[in-house]
């Protein structure tokens, strides 16, 4: 039975229209259906959008609570990343699936139109909403959720390979993700519903019949807007490149980001009209066929136009950016150990005296192993944090006038002091110092004075920056910056540890000892030996602290740190790579409904063109110049913003003890020469269904 078989009065109301006859649910889930298939060029990639997000959010949450993940080493800290992915994750999928449902919505509009003005009233039209909302729902739960089910073993497989972990080959479903994953999609889609129901509620017939030959009104350009968006951009860029501290960049870093997301938006809305401006008044230009054709539509609606070119700006660059930083991560994360844990197993103790008992200690028990120890390092120090002004570091913070330490992070330094003869031993140097020298070495930032000074102590001439030293790890664990100060002699030391031990008596009440000795130590023995001699160095640790021959000891081993510090990268590069894949998905998917939207309004005026002597090929030309410009613009800014966020973000990576540059370098380059040649693919397969819609082929 079709809708053309009922007459009623056109300009009858809702109540005075004709009975629909019985069996009226068999009628709307017909239209829901016909209207689906018929809508199949718009309706198939929104399905597949869904059902792909489904999978991805039933992936998300069953490896954070899959138990062989959290069995492996390292499994919990990458859980509790893709627990904390999931939610953003979530939010993303509310806001995508709205702004993805309002293509669907405009191209119906006509349609719903014509069934309202044949005798359908509004509360009719809604229900073929409500069934095709239904059939969305279960196809996309359904195709979503088998996909997941299915794909679940490999997701287990690829995190085994990205911690170093193993699973047995058996095959499992989580029915509570199944279940939290239909309830919130299933919400997710009933707002989508309401949404297309409240519009639907506000629209006249004639309006809805006549929608799709409404086009938005070429905007203004604003000159404020743009020049505002330029200016933003710009202070956006400066902050990125001239950001010298990881701390720093790190409180800024998504300040920066907001900065260019809102200045890409107002360049590409407010810019873009201007440029068209400025192109319509090169006569030369302008006033050839394809060039005036693309030119013009593009003035048309460039309003929406603009804003879908920022929004594919915006995703391409974020996909850019995480997935080069996380990749990153992960290749160098090895580098990254050995930088955090210079030595197999470690002995850090309270105060100098009994340092040598502790080393005595690991060697003697190195030796009933018959595990001769290698590559030995041992030097004292004493470590602080302090507040830098200039050249001058303040280690009572009660000293700070109308400063707050907490706001002001980027000033706040961990100094290192160590006497120069365990440099010299370390290093195997033959650095002198007078009692006013000192020799610097940054682990992080840059000091560029040539005296070093502290408010509770005294002055000093800086003689030189090394360029390497083998520390302890400590200063690629702190998220401030930090220092290595080599003084003339272990006095030194011992002084600014007794001015520290009166500060904190001073503030807390109770002495603080800063002094510290570090003894590591390398062994020619595999993982199982180097954790049966760690468990055995703090047996005859503790034995001895309990008598009193050492001070208190801690004693770390780099096998045993792997499986967290493997499981934090690993976690980082698994939530990067799959929050990288959805943002790519709505790239693809935004370029796409533009495309076809576009297609469909500009197909009555590209028929005019043709009827007035335009031929084919000029229209594929002008498409080829249209499309050229429309979607080079978003790639080549993207391309800008990656390459300023660089330094920025390799200083953020420093803080998470990943410091070769050129690795990042190397990384941002291989993903946007990959992410082009896809871009590129999507620009072809866009334009071809763009032409056909235009040409009348199909």
């Amino acid at each position: 039975m079709s809708v053309s078989s009922y007459r009623p009065e056109l300009g009858a109301s809702d109540g005075q229209r004709a009975r629909l006859p019985r069996r009226r649910g068999s009628l709307y889930l017909r239209l829901a259906v016909s209207g689906i298939a018929k809508n199949g060029r718009t309706y198939l990639p929104y399905l597949l959008t869904c059902a792909g997000m489904v999978m991805m959010y039933y992936l998300f949450l069953f490896l954070s609570r899959d138990r062989y993940v959290a069995g492996m080493r390292g499994g919990d800290t990458l859980q509790s990343m893709l627990w904390l992915g999931s939610g953003v994750f979530l939010v993303f999928i509310v806001i995508f699936l709205f702004y993805t449902n309002s293509f669907l919505v405009r191209n119906r509009q006509r349609e719903f139109g014509l069934y309202n003005i044949l005798g359908m009233g509004k509360r009719h039209l809604a229900r073929v909403l409500v069934w095709e909302s239904a059939l969305v729902s279960v196809i996309s739960l359904a195709a979503g959720l088998f996909c997941g089910i299915l794909f679940s073993k490999l997701g287990e497989l690829w995190i085994v390979r990205v911690i170093q972990g193993s699973v047995p080959m058996d095959f499992s479903v989580d029915l509570g993700a199944v279940l939290t994953t239909c309830a919130l999609f299933l919400a997710v889609f009933a707002l989508i519903l309401l949404k297309a129901l409240f519009t639907l509620g506000r629209s006249k017939p004639v309006e809805l019949l006549h929608s799709s030959a409404v086009g938005e009104r070429p905007p203004k350009g604003n000159w404020l807007l743009a020049i505002a968006g330029f200016v933003m951009l710009a202070a956006a860029y400066y902050i990125a490149v001239s950001i010298e501290d990881p701390i720093s960049a790190l409180v800024v870093f998504f300040g920066a980001v907001a900065m260019v997301i809102v200045s890409t938006y107002l360049l590409f809305i407010s810019g873009s009209v201007k440029l068209c401006r400025v192109l319509q008044r090169r006569k030369r230009y302008y006033y050839k066929a394809n060039h005036f054709v693309s030119v013009s539509s593009m003035m048309y609606r460039m309003k929406r136009n603009g804003a879908g070119l920022a929004s594919i700006c915006v995703l391409s660059t974020m996909v850019l950016v995480m997935v080069s930083a996380v990749t990153c991560l992960y290749v160098g994360e090895e580098d990254s150990l050995m930088t955090r844990y210079p030595r197999q197993i470690e002995l850090r103790s309270d105060g100098y005296e009994g340092a040598e008992k502790v080393a005595a200690i690991a060697e003697e028990t190195a030796g009933k192993f018959g595990a001769a120890q290698e590559n030995v390092l041992a030097y004292r120090y004493v470590g602080v944090d302090s507040f830098m002004q200039d050249d001058e570091a303040i280690l009572n913070y009660a000293n700070l006038e109308g400063t707050n330490p907490i706001a002001d992070m980027a000033k706040i330094m961990g100094l290192y002091f160590v006497p120069i003869e365990d440099y010299n031993r370390v290093m195997g140097a033959q650095e002198t110092l007078a009692d006013d020298e000192v020799l610097l070495y940054m682990v992080k930032g840059e000091f560029p004075y040539d005296t070093f000074r502290i408010r509770e102590y005294g002055n000093w001439k800086v003689k030189g920056q090394v360029e390497h030293f083998t520390h302890n790890g400590d200063g690629y664990s702190l998220l401030a910056k930090c220092m290595f100060v080599f003084v003339p002699d272990i006095r030194v030391c011992d002084e600014i540890g007794d001015i520290v031990s009166q500060i904190a008596l001073e503030q807390f009440g109770r002495e603080l000892d800063a002094r510290y000795s570090y003894y590591g130590f390398d062994i020619a023995a595999d993982e199982a030996a180097q954790k049966e001699l760690w468990e055995q160095i703090q047996l005859r640790r503790n034995e001895a602290q309990e008598t009193g021959e050492i001070p208190y000891t801690t004693v770390n081993y780099r096998e045993g740190e792997r499986a967290m510090f493997y499981g934090l990268n690993g976690g980082l590069f698994v939530l990067g790579v799959l929050l990288g894949s959805v943002f790519l998905l709505a790239t693809v998917l935004i370029m796409y409904y533009k495309q076809i939207t576009e297609g469909y309004e500009d197909a009555a005026r590209f028929g005019i063109m043709q009827k007035v002597g335009m031929t084919k090929r000029e229209i594929r030309v002008s498409i080829r110049s249209q499309m050229f410009t429309v979607f080079l613009t978003p790639l080549l800014l993207s391309c800008v913003h990656t390459m300023f966020a660089f330094p920025i973000v390799q200083k953020i990576l420093m803080l998470l003890g990943l410091l070769d540059g050129k690795l990042l370098l190397c990384v941002m380059l291989s993903c946007f020469l990959v992410f082009a040649v896809f871009y590129a693919l999507v620009y072809l397969a866009t334009s071809r269904a763009y032409y056909r819609i235009v040409s009348g082929t199909v």
